[in-house]
């Protein structure tokens, strides 16, 4: 099961909270490290200091006996036990412990005066300090040298509990942070709930744009949706103005068959009756391209662009739908012609949509000729202009003749020049095939009758790969 994403607060949460976590657990590591310098630093003090005050009553006292101040400081040190160990200049143990922790050979420095190490004493790590000084013990005078020592597990507690302290003042401080963080982030989010409320309040129709205040940073999301909003309401208009054009268009021919069915239906056998079954038939033929044409136009406002785009030669489809439109002209005693460019024209482009784009401009001159329509030429070529090279199709026909400022009208929708026997769509849908595969359709000057250019931009590489 996929996993919910986390809320857009528990996001917030995250990406404030975790960074300082992490940043309070670096800043605990250095602070324990700071704490094993301190700590090591107070220890190696104490040393130095119970050092000086052994030094001192040894040499007072001959080595005797050491004064109450001074084994209250040995008992008290820093928190932790001290051990001590004296030898007289020559050698011998005067007093403390007979043992003391020995130096290992690596560390040993004889002619050093004081000097720190680290030795094992009774099973443990100790830190020792080694201090030789000149004194007169009895009837000798010389080198005295005494070492003291105390255990490192008592530092390293020590530390922990600097540490401790530390870590526990600093998850008290990100506790408090985070319960500020909560509530300034519930705060802040209130405009997306109150966004979010405003929404749920509308109705399904209700597609009008959203008002109301809302943060910056939630500004191109409305915007955004705004904007959809707007491309839907327009979607639904284009959707109702389609279903009512396309009511308006077939209710005409849809009665006319009716009428005709019914004439033939009493129409006497022989030669009425075969006259109105030939005029039944091409009233159905031509309710059937309406309704084609209708759905080819609906299809098409729907195609996302580059579904079924293919590299296509633009000559060899050319060729085959004037192939099958030559019978149709001819057996109406209209002359038809095609040229074919002189190399290949590659486009990318849906094959199905350019054929009906094409079958639309032949069917077009064959409409609207008029009674002086005598032949319709198609031809293919190149064309430069400023915007790159396109390939082009010419339909042209010595019919009636069609304005180049026509185009404001006869590539609308179910828009006429003057009545006739067409629908109004089928220039509407190849200047909309052009379009969608970026080029355009245009009606050329001509000295006489129509002509109209469907340019398509040409494929990028060599032709025909």
């Amino acid at each position: 099961m996929r996993r919910r994403p986390l809320s857009l607060r528990m996001r917030l949460l995250v990406l404030i909270l975790l960074p300082l976590a992490l940043a309070a657990a670096g800043l605990g590591l250095w602070r324990y490290q700071a704490a094993q310098r301190t700590a090591a630093e107070l220890f190696d003090r104490s040393l130095l200091a119970t050092a000086l005050a052994i030094s001192r009553d040894v040499a007072i006292s001959g080595g005797d006996a050491l004064s109450s101040s001074t084994r209250a400081l040995i008992e008290d040190a820093s928190g932790g036990e001290v051990f001590y160990h004296v030898t007289a200049p020559d050698g011998v143990h005067v007093t403390g412990y007979a043992y003391p922790p020995v130096e290992r050979g690596a560390d040993r420095d004889p002619a050093a005066r004081m000097r720190f190490y680290e030795a094992v004493y009774r099973g443990e790590p100790v830190r020792v300090l080694r201090i030789v000084e000149t004194m007169a013990i009895g009837p000798m005078v010389g080198d005295a040298r005494v070492r003291v020592w105390q255990r490192l597990a008592e530092r390293e507690a020590f530390a922990r509990g600097l540490a401790l302290r530390a870590a526990a003042l600093m998850g008290m401080l990100l506790a408090i942070l985070a319960l500020v963080v909560w509530f300034s982030v519930h705060l802040g989010l209130h405009p997306l709930r109150e966004l979010h409320r405003a929404i749920a309040r509308r109705s399904p129709d209700d597609l009008s744009r959203i008002e109301g205040p809302v943060p910056a940073e939630a500004r191109g999301i409305v915007d955004t949706l705004n904007r959809l909003l707007g491309q839907v309401s327009d979607s639904i208009a284009a959707h109702q103005a389609f279903i009512s054009d396309a009511a308006h268009q077939l209710r005409n021919p849809t009665a006319g068959l009716l009428a005709m069915a019914e004439a033939l239906e009493h129409a006497a056998p022989g030669p009425e009756q075969d006259r109105r079954r030939a005029e039944l038939v091409q009233a159905a033929r031509r309710a059937a391209r309406v309704t084609e044409q209708l759905l080819s136009m609906e299809r098409l406002a729907h195609d996302p662009g580059q579904g079924a785009r293919e590299r296509v030669e633009l000559n060899a489809l050319v060729e085959e739908i004037c192939a099958g439109f030559a019978e149709a002209a001819l057996r109406r005693g209209i002359g038809f012609a095609f040229e074919a460019a002189s190399g290949p024209l590659v486009v990318e482009a849906d094959p199905v949509f350019l054929g009906e784009a094409l079958k639309n401009l032949l069917d077009n001159a064959l409409v609207h000729g008029g009674a002086g329509l005598a032949e319709i030429a198609v031809e293919t070529g190149v064309e430069t202009g400023a915007e790159g090279r396109f390939a082009r199709i010419t339909v042209s026909d010595d019919g009636k003749p069609l304005p180049p400022e026509a185009e404001a009208v006869v590539f609308r929708r179910f828009a006429q020049l003057e009545p006739g026997a067409g629908s109004g769509l089928g220039l509407a849908f190849a200047a909309t095939v052009a379009e969608k595969h970026g080029g355009r359709l245009r009606i050329d000057a001509a000295d006489k009758g129509a002509s109209l250019s469907l340019l398509l931009p040409l494929a990028p590489g060599r032709p025909g790969r």
